[in-house]
């Protein structure tokens, strides 16, 4: 199976298992879209829906983010690890919104991948989430997979985001990258092995046979 074909397999199964995934990390604009997403490198959606509850309740706008100390901030988050540097990247692109953007979020890649703490696929997936603008953040999840089923041999993120951007429809991304997470999630597991079993992955076995020598797999 040509790589081509085996992106339409994956984008009709995954269409089919669940045609409208949700937003994993809650929130209510664009601004707190922004900040759970900053707080969700290296920590789990589940632990930052924990923490921003707290932290939307001390201040859910740029404005009141900007007034509130960086040590109260830290204070909420450390939980979500890295805390001191993200407690420092909220306070301080909190102030620049308000001094550049009299508040709002940029719509504008460029211009989200300038503000501290938001690096590329922050803000790839702030454009998707936020602004309905279509993106493919990749993240390790994706990259994982997208290795695995042979969509990709990019040693790194940005490689497997164009390979992916060519083979799937632009349509699909903003969908699709949600879909292959929580595929990823729940049947294709970093330590599990992909065997076709009831709640396992139904893309490596499948793939696998095709091939003389199994995927290789990087670490994640």
């Amino acid at each position: 199976m040509k790589r081509k074909e085996r992106a339409e397999f994956v984008l009709e199964k995954l269409q089919g298992w669940m045609p409208e995934p949700q937003i994993p990390l809650n929130h209510k604009d664009p601004y707190t879209l922004l900040v759970a997403v900053l707080l969700s490198a290296q920590c789990t959606d589940e632990r930052v829906n924990q923490v921003t509850p707290k932290l939307f309740g001390l201040a859910d706008t740029p404005q009141a983010m900007a007034q509130v100390p960086e040590a109260t901030i830290l204070e909420i988050v450390r939980p979500c690890g890295l805390g001191p540097q993200k407690a420092r990247a909220i306070s301080k692109l909190s102030q620049m919104l308000v001094d550049l953007y009299k508040g709002d979020v940029p719509a504008d890649l460029k211009l989200l991948e300038a503000l501290p703490g938001v690096g590329h696929k922050t803000a790839q997936v702030v454009m998707a989430q936020a602004f309905d603008v279509p993106s493919f953040p990749v993240d390790t999840h994706i990259h994982r997979l997208a290795q695995r089923w042979g969509l990709t041999n990019g040693r790194s993120v940005v490689q497997t985001e164009r390979d992916l951007k060519k083979l799937f429809p632009e349509s699909h991304w903003n969908r699709l990258h949600l879909q292959i997470i929580y595929y990823g999630r729940q049947h294709c597991q970093a330590r599990k092995k992909c065997d076709g079993s009831e709640n396992g992955c139904d893309f490596c076995p499948l793939f696998n046979r095709q091939r003389k020598r199994p995927l290789k797999t990087r670490k994640s």
